[in-house]
């Protein structure tokens, strides 16, 4: 069995390692040790995060998928969280939550099948409660701007020129396709589309950025 501690944060300013030493601490007292660590700065509302592919590739049967609690490993709508439930199903892995004491007993090896059934029904239900608690902040946010709006308050999201600039720099070197772009920046597809865009109406696709690598924008495009 070996531990792999997954990390999340939703945005590139939040410490997506912050609960490292809370993890390692939570092993520690088990007379556990992971084994690997797995972090990004991804929104929990998609399935599309390259670390949290990058742990269930490098995983076999018997592993422990740990998380801090439900809500970093998903923020996923039912028919979503579904599939990737049953993927780490079928890989044979274990999901431990640090706060959610019926997921210990992959920890230990036990083999209890009431409390596995039951531990099925909670993992389902804070995967449920981290969705809906994502939807209202979505709305609440949505409400904000409505009002700021209407007061002549709101003038959209300020842009970050260093990150763009980045951006532009990645795109120019060409060797780097879109969606690593977005990954290793730490932003959207569509940010780098948007880059992208404005680089071609400033006359510079002879600098770098070659038929490939807009074939890619076009196929992996996202909307933020």
């Amino acid at each position: 069995m070996m531990i792999r501690a997954y990390l999340r944060a939703s945005t590139t300013e939040q410490d997506a390692t912050r609960a490292a030493e809370q993890l390692q601490a939570f092993c520690a007292d088990r007379g556990q040790r992971i084994a690997a660590t797995y972090a990004e700065n991804a929104s929990g509302a998609t399935a599309d995060r390259p670390e949290l592919r990058r742990l269930l590739n490098d995983c076999q049967a018997g592993d422990v998928l740990l998380v801090e609690s439900v809500d970093r490993l998903t923020r996923l709508p039912r028919a979503a969280w579904e599939l990737l439930r049953a993927e780490i199903r079928s890989r044979g892995v274990c999901i431990v939550a640090a706060d959610l004491p019926t997921t210990y007993q992959a920890l230990t090896g036990a083999d209890d099948w009431m409390l596995s059934s039951i531990n099925e029904m909670l993992l389902d239900m804070a995967a449920a409660m981290a969705r809906t608690d994502y939807d209202l902040k979505r709305e609440r946010q949505r409400q904000g701007i409505e009002k700021a709006k209407a007061k002549g308050l709101y003038h959209g999201r300020p842009r970050d020129e260093v990150k763009r600039k980045r951006i532009a720099d990645l795109l120019i070197d060409a060797k780097w396709s879109i969606r690593k772009i977005a990954t290793t920046v730490g932003c959207s597809t569509s940010t780098v589309h948007s880059v992208k865009v404005e680089l071609r109406e400033r006359g510079r696709n002879a600098s770098g950025i070659n038929s490939d690598v807009e074939s890619k924008c076009r196929k992996e495009k996202s909307p933020d």
